[in-house]
């Protein structure tokens, strides 16, 4: 059974039933969010449930996600990606403790996979034939994917700047691709207009609630994989605020129901050439668009539409914020490689530098205990995978000229 009660706005407090479709609260354009009945759920929703099932997908925490009891999962697996203990890569940044959780090894290689899974869900489920979304990438990726497996139609809307990894997989996918002449800005508000006039499923992440839902499986797994033992931080890099939100909902579901007895601190990580929701956490105010100047494509979102429940979230968790340049997100994709063998891109290992930021900061203590996430593989920036680890020795079918290359 599932034990979700209603959609309650974050801003007003206006209260509705949690429709298929839901995007923005009615009442005030606020966004929504997602309630269960907790009471209910602790009585059934135990450790032991969960220790006898074999599904190692995201809908083993079925009953604490919005979906019907008898609906149909997609085919694709999307969850149950590996969290690695990296001993060597957490003395490299100075912690106790440091595991990785590899979300690159999804279907569509990204974490974004969660959220287009429940999005293709609740789609079939409102009746709709035809979805789309606007994405810096990844997003993109995975709703083409999951619609393709779904028989459903996916329109993607995405800027000029994105990776041609990303764009290959939306066409194999047999997406309509939008290439938008502008930023993710304006990718957005074209796809808005489109979904209105056609009348398409919003899978946009900054106003459909569903999406931090299928998010928030992430932590559900650390969570389960760490034996209930919850991590003293889980680094996120943060873009439009809605993964962070969803790790963080994952924990506090996991709380209210009394399976873990305490809650991580959220490391917001953003590009220092792009980081308005960590300017906003750190002044204490409004938040301030600003330009994307990133080579983090899946994190360089300027104007985010999904801040609320970001900041909410890393001020409730007695977080922090930090901010790297380029150069070090770069040296952080080299560090995971070389010291823990997986391969992220750009925003995926960014938030490996800010880890490594907030020990030298004395933000995080080297005695404290993480987890990081890999967001996205790498091979989805292959451009930046190459200018973070250098280009192939050169060298002729020849021994000799083999050494000589080798000694120089």
């Amino acid at each position: 059974m599932t034990y979700v009660s209603s959609a309650v706005c974050i801003v007003c407090g206006h209260e509705i039933p949690p429709a298929a479709d839901l995007t923005l609260c009615p009442r005030c354009g606020g966004l929504l969010d997602i309630h269960y009945d907790y009471r209910q759920a602790r009585r059934h929703f135990t450790r032991e449930l969960l220790a006898a099932r074999t599904d190692a997908s995201m809908w083993r925490y079925r009953e604490l996600l919005p979906v019907a009891e008898n609906f149909t999962p997609p085919p694709l697996r999307v969850g149950g990606t590996p969290l690695y203990d990296c001993p060597r890569l957490g003395a490299e940044l100075g912690l106790k403790r440091l595991w990785v959780k590899d979300e690159g090894l999804n279907p569509t290689a990204s974490m974004k996979d969660r959220a287009s899974a429940m999005a293709v869900v609740k789609a079939v489920e409102g009746g709709y034939s035809q979805i789309a979304c606007a994405s810096t990438g990844n997003a993109a990726s995975s709703l083409a994917g999951a619609a393709a497996a779904m028989g459903l139609r996916s329109y993607i809307f995405v800027p000029q700047r994105a990776p041609l990894g990303k764009i290959a997989q939306l066409l194999i996918f047999g997406a309509q691709v939008m290439r938008v002449q502008g930023d993710y800005q304006d990718a957005f508000r074209l796809s808005a207009q489109a979904i209105s006039h056609w009348g398409w499923y919003n899978r946009n992440a900054a106003i459909n609630p569903y999406m931090l839902e299928g998010k928030k499986t992430v932590a559900m797994e650390i969570a389960e994989q760490l034996q209930w033992q919850v991590p003293d931080w889980l680094a996120v890099s943060v873009g439009d605020g809605c993964t962070i939100a969803g790790v963080w909902k994952g924990f506090l579901d996991l709380y209210q129901c009394g399976l873990i007895h305490r809650l991580p601190k959220l490391l917001s990580v953003q590009a220092a050439g792009c980081c308005p929701i960590n300017a906003a956490f750190s002044a204490g105010g409004p938040l301030i668009p600003q330009e994307e100047n990133t080579l983090a494509d899946s994190i360089a979102v300027g104007h985010p539409r999904n801040p609320d429940k970001a900041l909410q979230a890393i001020a409730a968790s007695q977080g922090a914020a930090v901010n790297v340049t380029d150069e070090e997100i770069l040296a952080a994709m080299r560090l995971l490689g070389r010291l823990a063998g997986v391969f992220a891109e750009p925003a995926g290992a960014a938030a490996i530098a800010g880890l490594r930021k907030a020990v030298q900061n004395g933000i995080v203590s080297p005695q404290d205990t993480a987890v990081h996430i890999v967001t996205g593989n790498g091979l989805k920036d292959p451009a930046n995978g190459i200018q973070a680890a250098g280009e192939p020795l050169d060298v002729p079918p020849d021994l000799e000229q083999l050494q000589k290359k080798l000694q120089a």
